[in-house]
């Protein structure tokens, strides 16, 4: 079975980050590219930091972090991932941007045979896969957040994506520990399908003033047995990921139950983006 010894990931956000992470700590030797030097840095010390609180919660050793950070390099370049097996993006949600860095990836990855994969939440793979010179080895890897905890992955492949990058995508999934289900290549896949819905339908209530946000996260918490309410789940996601992925999926279906809420819209409009921010629908430290 095929084995990745060399991963690139590009992008060094919660998600990126995360995946950078995981495939470390399963010895597999890590490129992350960051936009800007300092933003690589920023990304170095966001990996270190979390593989910091593994060791303070008993989850690694010190020797296991210290060898995983070892697997860790970053640049600012793309062209430092020429040599990468498998390319994980993990940029902003936003079509032209992933385009952008697919089309970047397809020429400085010298393996004709390489996957370039993209972390997308919402955006149709084929209209990413057919902007490359690879069609083929183009496909969507979808993780969840946070990656080191989440076992989730969505594999979904295009009408372009040959069987054999499907293949090699799902063991590549198996290698880095994680559970893969396989999803259509229709926006919002399956989870997403199902959570964004239920997630607006939140954000309708406060709007309509039915219900406190912290009743409505009690009651789905409580009654239903959720470990997390939607509007905090929101909150986790980020207010303008969110956004962006209902407004794909409306641009795709044009359901109104896929349309973002005004609330919505405006919060992400005053930078009340969730956890990140320091504010959503509720107040977090720093905030």
């Amino acid at each position: 079975m095929d084995s990745i010894t060399r991963l690139g990931v590009v992008g060094c956000g919660l998600m990126g980050s995360g995946i950078a992470e995981v495939a470390a700590r399963r010895d597999i030797d890590v490129r992350v590219a960051e936009a800007t030097p300092d933003a690589a840095a920023t990304g170095r010390r966001r990996l270190i930091a979390s593989l910091d609180r593994g060791v303070q919660r008993g989850k690694l050793s010190e020797a296991e972090r210290d060898q995983a950070l070892a697997r860790l390099s970053f640049t600012h370049d793309l062209g430092d991932l020429a040599d990468r097996q498998f390319v994980v993006e993990a940029v902003a949600e936003n079509r032209d941007i992933k385009t952008e860095v697919l089309r970047a990836l397809d020429k400085a990855v010298e393996d004709p045979a390489a996957i370039l994969a993209t972390n997308t939440s919402s955006i149709p793979i084929v209209d990413l896969a057919v902007t490359t010179e690879r069609p083929g080895q183009v496909v969507g890897m979808h993780f969840f957040n946070p990656v080191p905890v989440q076992q989730l992955v969505e594999v979904i492949p295009a009408l372009t994506t040959s069987q054999d990058t499907l293949r090699r995508t799902r063991a590549f999934t198996d290698q880095l520990g994680k559970q893969a289900v396989q999803a259509p290549d229709r926006s919002g896949f399956v989870v997403n399908a199902l959570l964004v819905p239920y997630l607006l339908s939140a954000v309708r209530m406060v709007e309509s003033g039915a219900a406190r946000p912290e009743d409505i996260d009690q009651g789905m918490e409580l009654g239903c047995a959720h470990p997390m309410g939607p509007l905090r789940l929101l909150d986790l996601i980020g207010l303008d990921t969110a956004q962006a992925v209902a407004e794909s999926m409306y641009e795709e279906f044009k359901e109104p139950l896929y349309a973002p809420p005004a609330l919505l819209r405006r919060m992400v409009a005053a930078g009340h983006l969730g956890r990140k921010s320091g504010r959503g629908f509720y107040p977090y430290d720093g905030s």
